[in-house]
This record gives structure tokens, C-alpha cells and sequence, in this order.
């Protein structure tokens, strides 16, 4: 009888072992993978939606737009 008592409680042990353990931590781990993949595939598709890079506009091609006699205030950058 106590052998008996004995092999259920392993079987019971060994259920909670399984599915409240093992199961929860192979979903977790599942979903978190799902999450970076679709998280890289949105950054991809960002980084080929940005326009390339444009050079800032300085000054100096500022002044070939505006007209002669136009006073621009100037700031040397160190």
C-alpha cells in the first residue's frame, strides 16, 4: 500500500514538474522569440523606409540662394 502511495506521489510530482514548469517556460520562451523576431522585422522595414542621409544645409549654400545685399548672421563653430 505504501508502495503504491509512493509511485502517486512521484506521478504527481512529475505532472507538476511538466505542466507548471516545463510547459509555462517552453511558451515563455516561444513568445519572446516571436516578439524579436517581428521586432527586427519592423526595424528592417523602418531602415528601408527612412530616406539616405542628406548633408545639413550650411551657411555657405544659404547665401546662394538669397538675394545680393541680404545680411546673414554668423557664427564660426569651433
Amino acid at each position: 500500500m505504501l508502495r503504491y502511495l509512493f509511485f502517486a506521489f512521484l506521478i504527481y510530482l512529475a505532472y507538476r514538474l511538466v505542466f507548471h514548469f516545463i510547459i509555462p517556460i517552453y511558451k515563455t520562451t516561444r513568445q519572446v522569440k516571436k516578439q524579436f523576431r517581428e521586432m527586427h522585422s519592423r526595424m528592417q522595414d523602418n531602415m528601408g523606409q527612412q530616406p539616405p542621409y542628406q548633408q545639413p544645409v550650411t551657411p555657405a549654400t544659404e547665401n546662394k540662394n538669397q538675394q545680393a545685399g541680404d545680411y546673414i548672421d554668423f557664427e564660426e563653430l569651433k
